[in-house]
């Protein structure tokens, strides 16, 4: 697998006349952070190892081990992925019909991970896919067009107030100020601010912030933080009380959901 930073200084993937092309990349010791870019072909982020987190369409994207995030072609968007994480990153000709046209996760089987991984390690060895990568493409773009979407992400709203929280939240998650306190922050009454979230997202302003908990429990998990540790930098008032969340999200404690994905890495 290539250094992202190689990935990119070596090869245009806007550049090559494939219906998909895929790549393998591994990241250092240290976490890495895509700043925000375009390119015209659509992308599938599938993590290997690690958690990896995008940035997009007014939302945040977690993907984990046997999920992938598709992000359409020329939408701004950044990544970030965890110390020693590995991805492949699928690239898909706009042109290609049948396929997401908004920002989503996507649940991928085991077979649509190895596939691309292949067509990663092809790419690498040739620089150029050939005939049978192509058929390697086929198959994935079909399976892609059936995969289900999965719930792991939080909406990030154009409007300022939203923005504001959204943004204080992600850089201090463990922050549980209530809605009334935020309110006063963005000079809004509680009432107000309520309406607006749910109108903006969707969801009411608890089940928000719990969205985002899930996606960087998620990430923290996925790079080997225990659960306690997730917990105290989430503010949770107890490690059961956080389980008893991320259970209720996600059908299973944290432990388990993390030892089940890692055993289908």
């Amino acid at each position: 697998m290539q250094s992202l930073h190689t990935c990119l200084a070596t090869f245009d993937v806007d550049a090559v006349q494939r219906d998909a092309i895929a790549l393998g990349i591994s990241v250092s010791d240290q976490e890495l952070e895509l700043p925000m870019h375009r390119h015209r072909k659509a992308q599938l982020v599938v993590a290997l190892q690690g958690g990896v987190m995008c940035r997009a369409e007014g939302g945040l994207w977690m993907v984990p081990a046997g999920s992938g995030v598709w992000i359409p072609g020329d939408v701004l968007h950044s990544n970030h992925v965890t110390a020693n994480g590995r991805i492949s990153l699928l690239f898909v000709d706009p042109d290609v019909p049948g396929l997401p046209t908004k920002c989503c996760t996507l649940s991928l089987s085991t077979m649509v991970v190895e596939i691309i991984n292949h067509m990663a390690d092809q790419t690498e060895r040739e620089h150029v896919p050939d005939a049978h990568s192509d058929q390697l493409a086929r198959v994935v773009l079909e399976e892609l067009r059936r995969a289900e979407i999965a719930a792991l992400h939080m909406p990030i709203p154009d409007n300022p107030a939203l923005t504001k929280i959204a943004n204080a939240l992600i850089e201090f998650p463990g922050d549980r100020s209530t809605l009334t306190q935020w309110a006063s922050r963005v000079a809004m009454s509680e009432r107000t601010l309520s309406r607006l979230v749910v109108s903006e997202t969707a969801m009411s302003f608890g089940r928000w912030r719990q969205q985002l908990h899930i996606i960087l429990a998620l990430q923290q998990l996925s790079a080997g933080v225990t659960v306690q540790g997730v917990s105290d930098t989430l503010g949770y008032e107890s490690v059961s009380a956080f389980i008893t969340m991320f259970k209720h999200a996600l059908g299973k404690p944290p432990a388990r959901y993390i030892a089940e994905k890692r055993r289908s890495e």
